[in-house]
């Protein structure tokens, strides 16, 4: 039987360890990770924690709805078990009615056939990390092998543990400003991670030097054998010197051989998805789901 349980009801303990011991685990999902990205989630309980969805919710002019919150690619249902189409399907049924709007990512082991959802299909892209590096590179597209090769005639200099207050802040000067989605609250939201994902043991921070002076950086959140390509930074010196096929390419040479994936979070914008798998990635699908309860009038003015 499935449960709806408001937050303070969770049992966080048996949460993780649901995520922990789940088929398709997340770092997204955790408990931890969810009370920053989302405050005052709520979740829907099958039996004693052997599968669960976490309701991402807020209330805009009275009215309960649920969102896919930043800096958490995918969430839906994970089980202990095997998820079916079916188990999917109760879960999908069993949000409470009070939620008049609905738009929520699953994860890509959700998959569902029922009607009264609009879906979406969004990419994820992950490399493999099991090959020597050498079989890497072999499936490397002549673009990046070429950047990388140019990167290393700049002489770049790696640093790991940068404060990631230093990425942000050239994220936000440079590609932050042609973007108006990310507001200062979700730049805290963003460093508050961070910092804690780092002080749990699961985040580095890498930052690329050129002539002494950072210019790209990466925020690499790794657990339970994925690692995660969270966040990215570069400037104008980091197109003209290669920085970032330098600290991707860095990191396959530290970890390759390894039982990990490589999780680029995947893009639906063909300039990076094309980006991504120059690095001999595979493209995963994961669904959005939709579904619009809210009163006709509102739906006119919102167009949907």
């Amino acid at each position: 039987m499935i449960q709806y349980l408001k937050h303070k009801e969770i049992d966080k303990k048996k949460w993780d360890n649901c995520i922990d011991h789940s088929t398709n685990n997340l770092i997204y999902a955790y408990s931890w990770y969810l009370d920053i990205v989302s405050p005052n989630w709520c979740a829907l309980i099958e039996d004693d924690y052997s599968s669960i969805m976490p309701l991402t919710g807020n209330k805009k002019y009275g009215v309960d709805y649920l969102y896919p919150p930043y800096f958490a690619q995918q969430l839906g249902v994970f089980s202990t078990e095997k998820l079916t189409k079916e188990n999917v399907e109760e879960f999908l049924n069993a949000i409470p009615p009070q939620y008049k709007f609905i738009e929520v990512n699953l994860n890509s082991r959700n998959t569902f056939e029922l009607s009264g959802f609009k879906t979406k299909n969004n990419t994820n892209i992950e490399l493999s990390l099991t090959p020597s590096y050498e079989s890497l590179y072999k499936k490397f597209s002549e673009d990046i092998k070429r950047n990388i090769k140019k990167a290393t005639k700049h002489d770049l200099k790696l640093q790991k543990g940068i404060p990631s207050s230093d990425l942000i802040r050239i994220f936000r000067k440079n590609i932050g400003k042609k973007i108006n989605n990310l507001s200062d609250k979700n730049y805290k939201v963003l460093l508050n991670l961070i910092t804690t994902c780092i002080e749990k043991g699961y985040a580095e921070v890498w930052g690329a030097f050129s002539e002494g002076k950072l210019c790209a950086g990466v925020v690499w959140v790794i657990k339970n054998n994925r690692a995660i390509f969270l966040f990215s930074a570069t400037d104008q010196e980091a197109k003209r010197t290669g920085a970032m096929f330098f600290l991707i390419d860095t990191f396959l040479r530290e970890h390759a051989n390894e039982k990990t994936i490589l999780d680029f979070e995947g893009s639906n914008l063909p300039g990076l998805a094309r980006f991504y798998k120059g690095f001999g990635s595979e493209e995963y699908v994961y669904l959005q789901v939709r579904k619009n309860n809210l009163p006709k009038l509102v739906r006119w003015l919102k167009g949907n």
